[in-house]
């Protein structure tokens, strides 16, 4: 879909061997907000990195499906994966540019920080919501446009990445029978380099 190395399992292989581990740890403010209260069935992520999110999501009682590129990335999922969650969890190496999730399959799709170029995020997120079952919902959560100018951690100055709640909305509409029920910016505070 895109011959840009960013969006290859190398580069991701090689930006998750740079540092013992790149994220905090701890399940996205966005998703805990969101998906609190849902009651618990099939999940995925899609890109689930270092696979904090989908640990949350497994104590909550959701059984869930962590993919990502980085076979690097799946390796720490694994390890930090607690004993007593290893049955609702599993972890997939899958490059979601050329692998489409089972359509129909997930009462929860998430999803944070998958920035691709407009077109090929289109066929992405067409496919993600695709695997969502009659019922259930998607949840995105993504850098604002706005990052590019305020935002304390630098972005790659490529306007295209990025996308509002209301971009993302209106790529859905030809998926059709989507309700909106969330369609917010929130600002969030970082760490990065001392700066907060």
């Amino acid at each position: 879909m895109t011959d840009d190395p960013r969006f290859t399992a190398a580069f991701w292989d090689d930006r998750y061997s740079s540092a013992e581990r790149l994220w905090s740890g701890n399940p996205n403010p966005a998703l805990v907000e969101e998906v609190s209260g849902l009651t618990p069935g099939r999940a995925l992520e899609a890109g689930c990195g270092e696979g904090a999110d989908s640990i949350w999501l497994a104590r909550q009682g959701w059984t869930v499906t962590g993919t990502d590129v980085s076979r690097v990335a799946l390796e720490r999922a694994a390890v930090h994966t607690p004993p007593e969650l290893a049955g609702r969890l599993t972890w997939r190496w899958t490059d979601v540019l050329d692998q489409v999730p089972e359509t129909g399959a997930y009462g929860l799709v998430f999803t944070a920080f998958l920035h691709l170029p407009s077109a090929v995020r289109r066929q992405v997120f067409a496919g993600l919501a695709e695997a969502v079952a009659p019922g259930g919902s998607l949840v995105v959560v993504a850098h604002h446009p706005r990052d590019l100018d305020e935002g304390a951690v630098p972005r790659p100055p490529e306007p295209d990445l990025f996308y509002t709640a209301d971009e993302l909305a209106e790529d859905l509409v030809p998926v059709g029978g989507w309700q909106v029920r969330t369609r917010a910016a929130r600002p969030r505070t970082v760490t990065h380099e001392g700066r907060e």
